[in-house]
């Protein structure tokens, strides 16, 4: 399991490109016939995929945990990007077709993700309660459109685990969709000192490319990403997006506040 280390931002301006990418930016976690992790210190969240081929993929604990399985001190969100597939949670099986959402609480110890079809993103974080497994289908997400089509960035942030849908203990998590035309995310940019945040890029065409921008709002920096790729984003940095083709995106976030609203706005004009 790959580890992501905190960055100052102070030190972060001082990164060439590679740096950059080796530090924030999550590489080949889809692999057929795998679940593949990255642990980050950034409030402790991980993200990984499980991609099922003919049986089933097991979810085991890891050393770096010090538990005795996954999610014994740990919740977990999940969206299928892929087609059809099954996660069965200590014994009972959930059906998620693509964009459905399952929350696995704290305390559940097996978890099973099959589907041959089917590509199974997770984040995951700590919880000190105890919730509920509940599965959301995409069209019960709670919608929320933002932008506007002259600013190339109409978009429809659904959201899946929030105070208001699947309650969790800390976990945010929803999935982001544009507009025909509209091609930039997050932006205007925000901060939120009090929560970091994490983007899974999907649904971008063969040879397109996502332009990630991240960095303190005076001193930005970018990154050119492929599909199904993942940026780990500070607390002190934004994380604003656009792509060579339409896409999609997974975001997820933990930390002190748990409210959607809670963002500090920039001023588009304050970016450097």
């Amino acid at each position: 399991m790959k580890i992501i280390h905190a960055v100052h931002p102070q030190d972060f301006v001082k990164y060439n490109t590679e740096q950059i990418r080796e530090r924030f930016l999550l590489e080949k976690l889809v692999h057929h016939g795998q679940i593949n992790c990255a642990y980050t210190h950034y409030d402790r969240m991980i993200v990984g995929a499980a991609k099922p081929t003919s049986g089933s993929l097991t979810l085991g604990t890891y050393d770096q945990l010090k538990s005795n399985y996954f999610l014994e001190r740990r919740e977990m969100g999940i969206i299928n990007i892929g087609g059809a597939g099954q996660v069965t949670v200590d014994g009972t099986a959930y059906s998620l077709e693509k964009l459905d959402c399952l929350y696995i609480g704290k305390g559940k110890q097996d978890v099973q993700f099959s589907g041959a079809e089917a590509k199974f993103i997770f984040f995951s974080c700590p919880a000190h309660a105890e919730y509920p497994v509940q599965l959301m289908k995409s069209t019960d997400a709670t919608p929320a459109e933002m932008g506007s089509a002259e600013t190339a960035n109409h978009r429809t942030i659904n959201k899946y685990v929030h105070p208001d849908g699947l309650k969790s203990c800390q976990l945010m998590l929803g999935v982001t969709n544009f507009k025909a035309g509209s091609i930039w995310n997050t932006m205007p940019s925000h901060l939120h000192d009090r929560r970091m945040e994490a983007y899974f890029y999907f649904d971008l065409p063969e040879n397109q490319r996502i332009i990630h921008f991240m960095g303190e709002p005076h001193e930005t920096r970018h990154m050119f990403l492929n599909n199904e790729e993942a940026i780990v984003s500070p607390s002190w940095s934004i994380h604003s997006g656009v792509a060579t083709s339409a896409y999609s995106f997974i975001w997820a976030m933990a930390g002190e506040n748990a409210s959607f609203a809670d963002m500090d706005a920039v001023n588009i004009m304050n970016l450097k």
